[in-house]
């Protein structure tokens, strides 16, 4: 397999520099979630140019699903290889997603063309599949309530980042909507008649933020006022808050919300204002990690000369969330993060500069060639599938 292994990532050399110009458009143009008209035509088109069958807007108006299948195709496991690339409000590419559909269309060319070329040594189904709004919307979540992923037996996509790490940790989410009712009076003359629903906004952050003495260290809660009064001379009568509660399982999520509810209620106690508050009806599930496959990026990795994080505060650090956690929980699944020559955070500005730049090449292509390595390694040894699902039930019973 050595000599398939490195046909696939000659050819991703071949095609890096139309690669490196699929980013930049789609770079240059960030869409908001499920507004992705754009990164999705130019991802199926440049798919549909390598002979992809390419179905467009799968599911979900902004997904997309491209296949390939060997002619002894049921012999072999189905592999999914995921793209993003919906951007942040305001500061575009902050979190790089441009990179992962870079990653994920050079991977899945790479992996096409040894399918094609390595003879009967490499059987099996090979999707690319295109996941819009990871930002917030949690849309993995939405192809798998449609069935998107039925037809999957093994998926993995990449995260550009400030380190490189093959089992990074992803925690559960939910994002919470706090409205709080009051009076209006006015402020000067009678405000004794008022209700201040703003006073009692600020009460349930306070109280969040004291909370945060009795959390957990991987415990997170944050958030933001996005209503708190329309004039300084009229006390509100109306405010609404949003926070993301963020823990490593779902076990402790349900703790944590408890705690935050106990906020709410107690600020609307204090003063005297009506709460309601509205739990997302999906969220994000923690990342599982499938050990066989990550072990197998490791290896294709280092090969390729890729330096893997080995700090115990990095690979032990929690940090936020993705819906490729949901998609963990369905189907053996990876998530690495990699380096992309930058120590700037994710969702910041300046990451979304690091996330055009021409450095980043390099180091996202080295990493679609792990992934299409790895493809390759689970598609000519039937033995994996089997320590692939071993280790997939082991995971799904530690979260039950």
């Amino acid at each position: 397999m050595e000599e398939v292994k490195k046909a696939a990532c000659d050819f991703i050399d071949k095609y890096a520099s139309e690669l490196h110009h699929l980013s930049k458009i789609i770079w240059e143009k960030p869409e908001l979630a499920y507004r992705e008209h754009h990164a999705h035509d130019v991802i199926a088109a440049y798919l549909d140019k390598h002979y992809f069958t390419v179905e467009k807007h799968y599911k979900l108006d902004t997904a997309f699903r491209a296949e390939f299948s060997t002619p002894n195709s049921k012999d072999g496991p189905r592999v999914a290889v995921l793209c993003e690339y919906d951007a942040l409000p305001g500061i575009g590419h902050a979190c790089g997603h441009n990179l992962i559909a870079e990653v994920g269309v050079a991977a899945g060319i790479a992996i096409k063309q040894a399918m094609t070329t390595s003879g009967q040594a490499l059987c099996g189904q090979l999707s690319v599949i295109g996941t819009p709004a990871e930002e917030g919307r949690c849309g993995k979540h939405d192809l798998i309530t449609a069935g998107a992923f039925t037809s999957v037996d093994v998926a993995m996509m990449a995260h550009p980042s400030q380190y490189t790490l093959a089992r990074p940790k992803y925690t559960s989410m939910i994002p919470v909507t706090i409205k709080f009712s009051g009076q209006a009076a006015h402020s000067a003359s009678h405000p004794w008649e008022g209700l201040n629903a703003l006073d009692a906004a600020v009460m349930c952050y306070n109280s969040i933020s004291c909370l945060r003495q009795q959390m957990k260290p991987t415990w997170r809660v944050h958030g933001v006022i996005r209503n708190g009064g329309a004039e300084p001379n009229i006390i509100p009568e109306e405010t609404e808050m949003e926070f993301f509660l963020r823990t490593p399982s779902e076990a402790e999520l349900e703790i944590l919300k408890k705690k935050v509810i106990d906020c709410i209620n107690g600020a609307a106690l204090c003063t005297g204002c009506q709460a309601s508050y509205t739990f997302a009806e999906k969220h994000y599930q923690a990342l599982l990690s499938n050990n066989t496959m990550a072990e197998l990026f490791e290896v294709n990795g280092r090969q390729l000369g890729i330096e893997f994080d080995q700090r115990e505060e990095i690979r032990t650090k929690f940090g936020g969330s993705t819906d490729m956690g949901n998609v963990s929980h369905v189907v053996p699944s990876i998530h690495p993060k990699f380096y992309i020559g930058t120590t700037v955070s994710n969702h910041s500005k300046g990451f979304t500069t690091a996330a055009g730049a021409d450095i980043a090449q390099s180091y996202s292509l080295a990493v679609a060639k792990s992934l299409a390595m790895t493809a390759i390694d689970i598609m000519s040894k039937p033995g994996l599938m089997a320590k692939i699902q071993e280790d997939f039930h082991k995971d799904l019973q530690s979260v039950s």
